[in-house]
């Protein structure tokens, strides 16, 4: 199928959106599409999608115009949306989030159970996520495997248009290569990938063509063998970026939290590890390898079966995250929309939703202090746009939602600060100074958990790497004095 978007201008509110785009892109081509958080890369896809429609402008299909009213005529047409967020039901079972609306049946119309798991289980096979069990709930899958039922998900009628938003942003090794693998036999079978994400190297091994849009704009378009990662981050930012990771020289402090022998049946086993004020350690492994799990029983959120976890040399862990709060403890989660922010709330309720009390005064909350606070942080962290604080958190872009996830943790003045993927979904130029960020609280003598599955990530902005496998910490090292690969062969579970 070939797709054809001209003029597209989306307003909302009488605020214009998209200035007038255009793109094309023909079955069996990967068009990647790129920019900056807030460049309306969401809105894009919505439009695609059927979600929202265009204010101007025109889509084309195989040269037919036609008009999108909902996800219901883009699904007739062939589009098919995988989005970011996850939007699975987390208390129904794989198979159901899969085949819902199209289960096989017995006679009478009673649901055919086990054909129904074995069709959930061909279409996991298919793109080589079959280890996942279609009978578990959804809920109960890493965000990373959840990601993995929504692109089968997206499969199971063949689409013509497959729309990836952020696709690869939970999945590292093996489950990244699986991806590529199954975007290339897409392609084979004449499927057109339209293909958004912030990891540029990723976008340069699998795009046929690149669109950059900036501020509503297509501003470039261009080939991967015509541009490179530098030339495309500059265009994002409207500036070039001469280097991505601080310079790290760490002068490590004391043992700000030990982790002894800590494990949680089922998910990790004996994991010991101390991080020191003024470290930044990065934590890897692939799915599966338990490296979730472990910072929300750091953290009191999951019980720990046995081991203790100190906090500047006490002992014995935490039962709750007040707990681990009132200890000097801070976890940003890697799903900021469903456990770190309350996107029906304004930007400011979500800042100072750990630090309430401070600025009560008796039973009344002090207005001016709590304005003065909210505004500081915003202008802190660059939050945008800058008169955001009484914004619902819904409508600012994915880089100001980890933002503001940030800040709420900030105010709160940890000693240790747990991040869990920090850094997904967040364009390159808003990385950099998320990673500028964390550089200077651990200067400050915070000592950063910094959990990721960017490998790039986790070895340019750390000191030091720990890497897991099936549960186990198997392999730790400088981060200067150690390569990708062999931090791979560590999280496969092989000698290196």
């Amino acid at each position: 199928m070939n797709l054809e978007l001209r003029g597209v201008r989306k307003d909302y509110g009488g605020v214009r959106v998209l200035h007038g785009v255009d793109l094309a892109g023909r079955g069996g081509e990967v068009l990647a599409v790129v920019g900056a958080n807030g460049a309306g890369k969401s809105t894009l896809i919505k439009i695609l999608a059927g979600a929202q429609p265009m204010s101007q402008g025109e889509m084309r299909l195989d040269g037919e115009r036609v008009e999108l009213r909902s996800p219901h005529d883009a699904h007739a047409r062939g589009i098919r949306t995988v989005y970011q967020e996850l939007t699975l039901v987390a208390q129904l079972s794989v198979t159901e989030n899969l085949l819902m609306g199209n289960f096989p049946r017995r006679r009478g119309g009673l649901i055919d159970w086990p054909a129904a798991h074995a069709r959930a289980k061909e279409l996991l096979e298919g793109i080589g996520f079959g280890a996942i069990d279609p009978r578990t709930p959804a809920g109960r899958l890493s965000v990373a495997r959840q990601q993995m039922v929504e692109i089968a998900k997206a499969l199971v009628d063949e689409p013509r248009v497959l729309v990836l938003d952020e696709p690869s942003a939970v999945l590292a090794g093996t489950d990244l290569q699986a991806l590529f693998a199954l975007i290339g036999r897409l392609r084979e079978r004449g499927v057109l990938v339209v293909y958004v994400s912030h990891r540029l190297a990723e976008v340069l091994e699998l795009a046929t063509s690149i669109v950059v849009i900036k501020d509503g704009l297509v501003i470039a378009t261009t080939e991967p063998a015509r541009t490179s990662e530098g030339e495309l981050i500059g265009l994002m930012a409207g500036r070039r970026l001469e280097q991505i990771y601080p310079d790290r020289r760490a002068e490590r402090g004391e043992a700000a939290l030990s982790v002894s022998r800590l494990s949680r049946t089922g998910e990790f086993q004996d994991v010991s590890f101390t991080l020191h004020a003024g470290e930044i350690v990065g934590l890897f492994g692939l799915v599966g390898s338990g490296r979730s799990e472990l910072a929300r029983c750091v953290f009191g959120a999951e019980p720990a079966t046995s081991g203790r976890v100190g906090v500047a040399g006490g002992a014995g862990g935490f039962r709750t995250p007040g707990e681990a709060i009132a200890a000097g403890l801070a976890l940003v989660t890697e799903d900021r929309k469903g456990s770190g922010l309350v996107l029906g709330m304004s930007v400011a309720d979500n800042i100072m939703l750990t630090t309430l009390r401070a600025t009560t005064r008796g039973p009344l909350i002090d207005v001016g202090l709590r304005r003065r606070k909210v505004a500081e942080m915003i202008d802190r962290l660059d939050i945008q746009p800058p008169q955001c604080a009484s914004m619902a958190a819904v409508n600012l872009s994915g880089g100001n939602q980890q933002k503001a996830v940030l800040a709420k943790w900030l105010l709160a003045g940890p000693r240790v600060l747990i991040l869990d993927e920090p850094t997904r979904g967040v364009d390159m130029a808003t990385r950099v100074e998320i990673y500028r960020m964390i550089d200077g609280l651990a200067r400050e003598g915070l000592s950063v958990l910094l959990i990721s599955s960017d490998l790039t990530e986790v070895l340019g902005a750390t000191d030091r790497v720990l890497v897991m496998n099936q549960g186990r910490v198997t392999g730790e090292a400088r981060s200067d004095q150690v390569t990708e690969d062999e931090v791979l062969t560590y999280a496969i579970g092989r000698a290196a």
